[in-house]
């Protein structure tokens, strides 16, 4: 059912867009923003988390102010794209902090890592002692950004 996209009404997708702004905010204000009363709010907002709709609540940490701006992306060919290659890298990237995101992409090459440190000299750390040494890596491709437009997920101004 995990993969199943969810049948959602007006009340469900104004609780996820109220949440996905303030994953702080009480249910009786989320009942107050949404139209309902307390309990069916609370009701809906349990089966949309037991249908991982809501996968959980966490901060949403400034990486400027804790020193982490810089920003590269990094196109990733393997020399091997048999799935348990894909398996190993997968693997294995998954344990390297520095690296936020990984996206296996249909393309020239076959991974696109963000990855945040705090300047280009840790970067070039992780890169080296890390990154390149992760298995069936043939090449890597780095882009530095050199400003966030936007870094949100679907809080603000998605459809949901």
């Amino acid at each position: 059912m995990q993969n199943d996209i969810l049948d959602l009404d007006r009340f469900d997708r104004a609780i996820l867009a109220t949440l996905a702004e303030d994953g702080r905010v009480s249910i009786t204000e989320l009942a107050r923003r949404i139209g309902l009363s307390k309990s069916p709010t609370q009701a809906r907002l349990r089966r949309l988390e037991e249908l991982g709709a809501i996968r959980g609540y966490r901060a949403i940490l400034d990486p400027i102010r804790l020193g982490l701006d810089h920003v590269a992306f990094v196109e990733v060919r393997l020399a091997d794209t048999r799935e348990e290659a894909l398996a190993a890298f997968n693997a294995a990237v998954a344990t390297i902090p520095e690296v936020e995101q990984v996206h296996l992409i249909a393309g020239n090459f076959d991974y696109l890592l963000k990855v945040r440190t705090s300047d280009m000299r840790s970067y070039r750390l992780v890169l080296a002692e890390r990154i390149s040494t992760l298995p069936h890596i043939a090449s890597t491709s780095t882009y530095v950004a050199m400003q966030a437009v936007k870094e949100i997920g679907l809080a603000s101004g998605a459809s949901v």
